[in-house]
């Protein structure tokens, strides 16, 4: 059998407990946290002065935290991208499935992950236009773009490499709105910390569904895992937000920038991309996994060695605190 059609067999294996994964890992519209909770109510009487206090506290938080907050958010809003990209995958049907309906699991489990991501955007969207602290039209110009460009995360339509990506981008997401929860209370922007450490939160159960995935894929077709997982590390992960750009500017051009200014603020820091590489070692366990072809085995002895690699190159990177202009920050007033 090729390896196209083994990968098919194990999503369809895996396709079987989709229903158990979805009742883990997800949690109903109902009882999940919606974006009004955490955001001024327009009803009330006491929706303006709320607001007022936001736009106080907001001049108290630098111009790199504030191009953090919009670069995150317009990642999170870019997800009709991510959505039509997984929808894409081996194995992932939108037609027909096992019952005769118009999904099948994976197609489920994706339309309900997307529903929780979708909340990510509309939240710090609010948020942000509340702030004071942003030009929304130069933001929303960017979303647009980063949406019509599309991105290429040299996955193709394999699963596997698919789901590291996911496994280290979900991870990746809840360290940078952790950071941020963090910078905000220690700033006094209590509903903002609350916000970002609770966005934190879904991208962590995320992560801990996809993980689970390559967990049991592990189980089935060891070999040709590794070798995913392996493939994924040595091309580096392409953060969504690789082709982030300012209105009239060329695809691309200011992600450099943005990942500079994200170090800087100390919200994702190529120390943070190292960690994560050792986290997923280790919960794959990826050093107990028996039965490997010779060629997993040194993709495996890669994988091992690669976080203490990266560890001493990332030591030598110096940071630099070139001040950037990004359109989206309005000056303080």
């Amino acid at each position: 059998m090729s390896t196209h059609n083994i990968r098919l067999e194990v999503m369809l294996t895996l396709e079987k407990n989709i229903d158990t994964f979805v009742e883990k890992f997800l949690i109903t519209p109902e009882k999940i946290w919606q974006p009004t909770d955490f955001l001024p109510n327009s009803q009330s009487d006491s929706f303006i002065e709320e607001i007022k206090e936001i736009r106080e506290l907001s001049k108290d938080l630098d111009d790199d935290f504030w191009t953090v907050l919009v670069g995150d958010t317009i990642t999170e809003e870019a997800l009709p991208t991510y959505e039509s990209w997984l929808l894409d995958v081996d194995g992932v049907s939108q037609h027909g499935g096992q019952n005769g309906g118009t999904d099948n699991g994976w197609a489920k489990w994706l339309r309900a992950w997307t529903g929780e991501e979708n909340r990510h955007g509309d939240v710090l969207n609010k948020y942000i236009y509340l702030s004071g602290r942003v030009n929304m039209r130069e933001v929303e110009i960017t979303t647009q773009h980063l949406i019509a460009d599309g991105f290429d995360i040299g996955t193709a339509r394999d699963p596997y490499k698919n789901f590291v990506y996911t496994s280290f981008q979900e991870l990746a997401t809840y360290i940078s709105h952790n950071n941020v929860a963090k910078i905000a209370r220690k700033n006094g922007h209590k509903l903002l910390a609350k916000m970002s450490k609770i966005i934190a939160g879904d991208e962590m159960r995320h992560h801990l569904a996809y993980t689970e995935f390559i967990k049991q894929i592990f189980q089935h077709d060891p070999s040709e895992m590794m070798l995913a997982y392996q493939y994924m590390m040595k091309h580096k992960i392409v953060m969504p937000a690789m082709h982030l750009r300012h209105s009239g500017e060329a695809k691309g051009s200011i992600f450099d920038q943005f990942s500079t200014v994200a170090q800087r603020a100390g919200v994702y820091t190529g120390f943070d991309y190292v960690d994560i590489i050792r986290k997923l070692n280790s919960a794959w366990e990826i050093d107990k996994i028996s039965g490997l072809t010779s060629e997993a085995e040194k993709a495996r002895d890669y994988l091992m060695k690669l976080p203490e690699r990266m560890q001493r190159i990332t030591e030598r990177i110096v940071v630099p605190k070139t001040k950037y202009n990004f359109k989206w920050i309005n000056p303080v007033i």
